[in-house]
């Protein structure tokens, strides 16, 4: 099979069609707006102010402001239940249950126990350990491989926990005996 050479001419014209004068003195004029009549607007609707939540991390300040938003009972009311249900727990720390699921993956001292249906339900201890876990997380500021660490390297790490709980609550009671003065 033989192939055949094709050959091609390029002439280089201009071949574009001049725009006349007067349509191109037109085009630079600058366009007037179209005139509107003014129009009235009911400012009286009010509209519901939003929380903020969008995607992405909180800030710091948003962080620490939830810190001290969680509601964990005292040692002697926590121990009073054997069990909390999922629902509960993300109450007490105010975080979604993802969270709380999330952190039970990574950390290995979280083992709730699950019934047949798969419900998660935490023991005190379990709570406690979330405790200690949401404090280096989000009041420390841990990254998770940093509190992992923390957590294998101080075996006092509850302990210690322990003893800023209570200088916080001993803060607490001192800064409301000063205002009562």
């Amino acid at each position: 099979m033989a192939l055949k050479q094709a050959s091609f001419n390029f002439d280089f014209e201009d071949t574009t069609p001049s725009t006349p004068p007067k349509v191109v003195e037109e085009m630079a004029k600058p366009l007037k707006p179209p005139v509107q009549e003014p129009v009235e607007v009911d400012v009286s609707v009010s509209v519901p102010a939003t929380k903020g939540k969008g995607r992405g991390r909180l800030k710091i300040s948003e962080m620490e402001a939830g810190a001290k938003l969680i509601d964990i009972p005292d040692d002697e009311i926590l121990f009073q239940k054997s069990y909390y249900s999922m629902g509960a727990v993300t109450d007490m720390f105010k975080v979604n249950p993802s969270l709380i699921r999330y952190w039970e993956n990574e950390f290995s001292i979280l083992k709730p126990k699950k019934n047949g249906k798969g419900d998660r339900h935490f023991r005190p201890e379990d709570v406690k350990n979330l405790r200690l876990i949401y404090h280096l997380l989000r009041e420390r500021k841990y990254t998770i491989e940093g509190a992992k660490t923390f957590l294998k390297q101080s075996a006092r790490a509850s302990e210690q926990f322990k003893m800023i709980e209570s200088l916080k609550k001993l803060r607490q009671f001192l800064v409301e005996l000063k205002t009562n003065l």
